[in-house]
């Protein structure tokens, strides 16, 4: 059987999937942000004297991360209404990519801050350093420049999680690229389409952590 490409139907859809590129990219920024600052908080909880906190962080990493994304979202959306917590999809989703994207960052992070010379914070001590002083110049900020690139493949990959939210009609690329294909039937050029455009989007991501790397690790701290 035959088939003629035929990407007219794409050329006049492609309004609707810049929008929904844009929103892919929002959702994946935001939840992003969110994901190192439960890493951030993660690791700080983790390190700390309480043991129900360090076991309540251990706890959640190991649940996110041995079980699938789908689950997750599907658990958020589908069951906690159940216990009178109703999110939308949108919600939901920055929920889940930041809960996801966070246990893996707890990881990637505390992987960076053990690697730190316990000798530099001593010497802080020494110098009369506060202890958030200590944390944040001596510890998290070469702890970050350390797993900067790990921690930005997980968030690569994050960004391209953002598909899984289709599943819960969340607006984003896949969601819409599903409806365009289901009203024209061009499957190939549809999907060839955001194909491109996804690998448009990750190499967009890269661009802007290069960007970022440069700017903030490039010169000492003060």
């Amino acid at each position: 059987m035959s088939y003629t490409l035929d990407f007219s139907a794409v050329y006049e859809r492609l309004p609707e999937l810049f929008f929904a590129s844009l929103a892919t990219i929002g959702l994946a920024i935001v939840g992003m942000f969110l994901a190192t600052i439960i890493g951030i908080l993660g690791v700080i909880a983790r390190s700390s004297g309480l043991k129900p906190l360090r076991a309540l962080v251990i706890t959640f990493v190991e649940v996110i991360r041995n079980t699938p994304f789908l689950v997750q979202i599907f658990f958020i959306f589908f069951a906690l209404p159940q216990i009178g917590l109703r999110l939308n999809p949108t919600t939901t989703a920055i929920v889940a990519l930041a809960l996801n994207g966070g246990a893996y960052a707890i990881e990637i992070i505390r992987g960076g801050v053990d690697a730190v010379p316990k000798g530099q914070v001593e010497a802080g001590l020494a110098l009369g350093l506060r202890r958030a002083q200590i944390f944040r110049h001596i510890i998290l900020k070469p702890a970050l420049r350390a797993v900067y690139p790990s921690l930005t493949s997980q968030f690569i990959m994050l960004t391209l999680t953002t598909s899984v939210c289709t599943s819960i009609a969340a607006y984003e690329l896949t969601s819409v690229a599903q409806r365009i294909e289901a009203e024209t039937f061009r499957s190939f050029e549809v999907y060839f389409s955001i194909t491109l455009l996804y690998l448009v989007i990750s190499s967009l991501m890269m661009g802007i952590f290069s960007l970022i790397s440069r700017l903030s690790f490039s010169y000492p701290v003060k």
